[in-house]
């Protein structure tokens, strides 16, 4: 089958799940972009996921015909699975807060499961700040390696995907702990992702298939961001050891900055004391700043100063992240291999009730 095919979608019945936590900024554009498809009879339902807000999040999504889910600030794991385990579609949409659907994300991703064997599907982004020099490069960076996907992968992203609500239930939903609470960022989605490819379901990717994204525009809360991926990233890895070499979004040359930029630091005072911080300090800079070529090349098609701009852009990034590890190597080395895989998750079914 060709997922780009004209291909009729027989009577489809689809739940939108928008998981949020303080996000009366975006919320009403992300609204705006999927009420319409509710109206059209695209979507059987929205349920909108207020996770803990402190703001006017949940008056917001009170104005639109949506369900409004009030959550306890469990962080995006949970949020989803409250709003996936409350939905009654055969098939769960979700997308995040702080997109915006354009009006046939959803019917490219559909054309997807025609095809039985396909348990679920996600897409891509499209750049909402084309003016902001950073917000264009984290997108760009997106860009090149969705690109680079093929249409059968190991890995989903949880901002705009696609899954039959018969798979959710069978893996249990989300991972609820990979996450550090309200408003941090977590890895449940990849997780998530990983489990289905383990148990033997299909995953495919449509790039065609776009969210508008509010890509960041200050550096700082970036790389405080990128921090918390890094560290959630070796929770994430530890229980899915299978995958530190690569998957379908990331490789190799993009696990090894991380450790690289942390050996540099440590070089820094063994430099003062020792010949090995002298000679490797360099080394190692040097290598960390050569391992930003490849994306660096990549992203150049889009752009010659974007693609020089993002060699020292991802060599900052590489420390951010390799705190972050440091972070999680604490918090999580001794305990992530204790929980088998297949027993996580904090809800379990009792005669069709979730508990």
């Amino acid at each position: 089958m060709n997922p780009s095919s004209p291909t009729h979608i027989q009577n489809p019945t689809v739940s939108l799940v928008i998981p949020g936590r303080n996000c009366a900024e975006t919320l009403e554009k992300c609204l705006n972009s999927v009420v319409p498809l509710l109206e059209r009879g695209e979507l059987q339902e929205i349920l909108f996921v207020d996770d803990g807000s402190t703001d006017n999040t949940a008056e917001i999504a009170r104005r639109y015909p949506v369900q409004v889910i009030t959550g306890a600030g469990g962080g995006p794991g949970a949020a989803r699975n409250l709003g996936w385990r409350q939905a009654q579609g055969a098939s769960i949409w979700f997308i995040d807060s702080d997109c915006v659907a354009e009006p046939d994300a959803l019917q490219k991703l559909l054309l997807h499961l025609n095809d039985p064997e396909v348990a679920g599907v996600g897409g891509s982004y499209a750049n909402l700040y084309p003016d902001s020099l950073l917000a264009t490069l984290i997108h760009e960076e997106i860009i090149a390696r969705h690109r680079r996907m093929p249409q059968e992968v190991n890995f989903l992203g949880g901002f705009n995907v696609l899954y039959r609500h018969a798979v959710l239930d069978e893996l249990n939903g989300f991972d609820e702990s990979e996450t550090n609470g309200p408003g941090a960022a977590g890895a449940e989605d990849c997780d998530f992702s990983f489990r289905a490819v383990r148990s033997g379901h299909r995953l495919h990717f449509e790039f065609n298939s776009r969210v508008g994204h509010h890509h960041p525009r200050n550096l700082l809360k970036y790389l405080k961001t990128q921090k918390q991926h890094g560290r959630f990233r070796v929770q994430l890895y530890l229980r899915n050891r299978d995958k530190i070499q690569g998957d379908s979004y990331a490789n190799g040359v993009d696990y090894i900055q991380p450790p690289l930029a942390i050996m540099s630091l440590v070089m820094i005072p063994l430099s003062a004391v020792s010949l090995w911080g002298i000679y490797f300090l360099p080394a190692l800079v040097l290598l960390l700043l050569l391992l930003q070529l490849p994306m660096s090349y990549s992203i150049g098609i889009a752009s010659w100063r974007l693609a020089l701009t993002f060699i020292p852009f991802g060599f900052v990034r590489a420390y951010a992240r390799g705190i972050g590890m440091t972070q999680g190597m604490v918090a999580f080395g001794d305990s992530a291999h204790k929980q088998p895989t297949s027993t996580r998750g904090r809800h379990t079914k009792r005669n069709g009730v979730t508990s």
